[in-house]
C-alpha cells in the first residue's frame, strides 16, 4: 500500500555501543555493522556487545563483502543482527537460503554500484522475492562502500530509480551528508537512505550532530513510499 510517510533511515559504520545509541536516540530505523576490511570493521564479539543494548525494534544490519553463505549465519547468529547487506555477488540461492534461515522478518538488502550496467543488475536483483530492497552506492577504486563519493542523481533517477521502484524498493548511499540529503531525497524519491563517511567525526567514529541533523533532515522529507 502507498501512504505518505518518512524515509527508512540507516546509520551505517558503527564501532561503538555509544555511536549505536546516538543513532537510535537520533530516530534511525537501522544501524548498520561492517564486517569486511575498512577501517569501519568490527567482530561479532564487538557487535553483540553493542546490539545487546539497543532498542528492540532498531534494526541492525550487517554488511559483507565476500562471505560464505556459512560465514554470514555464523555472523548473524552471534551477533544480533536483524539482517544482512550483501556488498558482492552473492552466490546464486544464498539470499533465499537467509530467508529460510531467519524468516520473513529477517531485511536482506542487495547493494548496486551505480554506473554502466546498474540498471541491468538492479532490474535483475529486484526479480529475486528474497531481497527486500536495493541499496544502490558509489564506489572508487579501493572501497565499495562508505566512500564518501556522490553519483550522479538525475541520471540515476531516470536510468535506474524510476524504473525499478515499481518492483523492488530502493534506497540511496553514496556520498550523503545533512547538507546534501534533502537533495538527493528530492531527486531520487528513494524508500530509504544509508551514510557513513557522511556523519563522521573520522572514519568509524560518529559526530553527534551530524547524526542528529541527517535524520532530522531525511525526516523532514515525505512522499509516497511503498514500504517492504
Amino acid at each position: 500500500m502507498s501512504a505518505s510517510s518518512s524515509i527508512w533511515v540507516k546509520i551505517c559504520g558503527n564501532t561503538s555501543l555509544d555511536d549505536a545509541r546516538l543513532a537510535a536516540e537520533a530516530g534511525a530505523d537501522a544501524v548498520g555493522f561492517v564486517f569486511a576490511p575498512s577501517p569501519r570493521r568490527v567482530t561479532s564479539a564487538q557487535v553483540v556487545a553493542i546490539t545487546s543494548h539497543l532498542p528492540p525494534e532498531l534494526e541492525k544490519i550487517g554488511v559483507f563483502v565476500d562471505s560464505t553463505f556459512d560465514e554470514i549465519v555464523s555472523i548473524v547468529d552471534v551477533s544480533g543482527l536483524t539482517g544482512v547487506q550483501f556488498h558482492f555477488e552473492a552466490a546464486f540461492g544464498v539470499a533465499s537460503r537467509l530467508r529460510a534461515r531467519f524468516g520473513p522478518n529477517f531485511r536482506i538488502l542487495r547493494v548496486v554500484h551505480f554506473g554502466a550496467g546498474a540498471a541491468d543488475k538492479a532490474h535483475a536483483i529486484a526479480t529475486d522475492p528474497s531481497i527486500d530492497a536495493i541499496l544502490v552506492d558509489s564506489r572508487t577504486a579501493t572501497a565499495v562502500g562508505g566512500t564518501g563519493v556522490t553519483f550522479d542523481w538525475e541520471l540515476a533517477a531516470e536510468t535506474l530509480f524510476r524504473q525499478t521502484a515499481a518492483q523492488k524498493p530502493m534506497i540511496a548511499a553514496g556520498g550523503l551528508t545533512p547538507l546534501n540529503v534533502a537533495e538527493a531525497i528530492a531527486a531520487l524519491h528513494p524508500w530509504g537512505v544509508d551514510v557513513v563517511s557522511g556523519v563522521e567525526a573520522a572514519p568509524g567514529r560518529k559526530d553527534p550532530l551530524k547524526v542528529r541533523d541527517f535524520v532530522a533532515v531525511a525526516r523532514a522529507c515525505t512522499h509516497d513510499l511503498n514500504r517492504p
